[in-house]
């Protein structure tokens, strides 16, 4: 008895001890966003600035992410347009300054794809978003000798449930995100 209970806590000690932290490697990483204008055309953009951080074992299996983005790092590459989104008629950075997400649930949904959820924040908003992902791939970094591992994940949120833009007709509801990741372990 007394072995038994002693084999169970080393295995729980060496399955909590196999997680580890990942972080987004930034030059290799972006979160990327398009939405309808006028309904005949797409705009693109970007958040030039985030912090993304993840929990997981070295086959980056049952992930937890952390995302950190200042609403500032919008980027449409027009500047006017951008010092708009930045303005209280959007995302008020002023007083909403950061958007994000915290993963609730990870779902495998094939080999080497997923389902992630987690509570996102924009413009003082919390919803439950849901992202479709693929884990591209894992290898071991040439230079530092450890892990990299590479992600694609998609979703679409509607910007009038977080209540930015109101209901202006020449931009659409629906934004879509890809947000392609090479998470490093450290």
């Amino acid at each position: 008895m007394r072995k038994s209970f002693f084999a169970c806590m080393l295995l729980v000690g060496a399955t909590l001890t196999a997680q580890s932290t990942w972080k987004a490697d930034k030059a290799h990483s972006g979160i990327n966003f398009a939405i309808s204008h006028l309904l005949i055309s797409e705009v693109t953009g970007n958040f030039t600035e985030f912090d993304i951080v993840a929990t997981a074992d070295d086959a980056f299996d049952n992930p937890t992410f952390n995302v950190s983005i200042p609403a500032t790092s919008i980027n449409t590459e027009n500047s006017r347009r951008d010092d708009d989104l930045r303005s209280d008629r959007y995302f008020d950075v002023a007083k909403f300054p950061t958007l994000e997400f915290k993963s609730t649930a990870f779902e495998k949904t094939g080999e080497k794809t997923f389902k992630l959820t987690g509570d996102f924040t924009m413009h003082g908003v919390t919803k439950t978003v849901t992202l479709e992902g693929k884990l591209n791939g894992i290898i071991t970094d040439q230079r530092s000798q450890k892990l990299k591992a590479g992600l694609k994940m998609t979703g679409t949120v509607l910007r009038k449930d977080f209540g930015i833009g109101g209901d202006m007709a020449p931009i659409g509801n629906e934004v879509d995100m890809t947000i392609n990741l090479e998470m490093a372990q450290q």
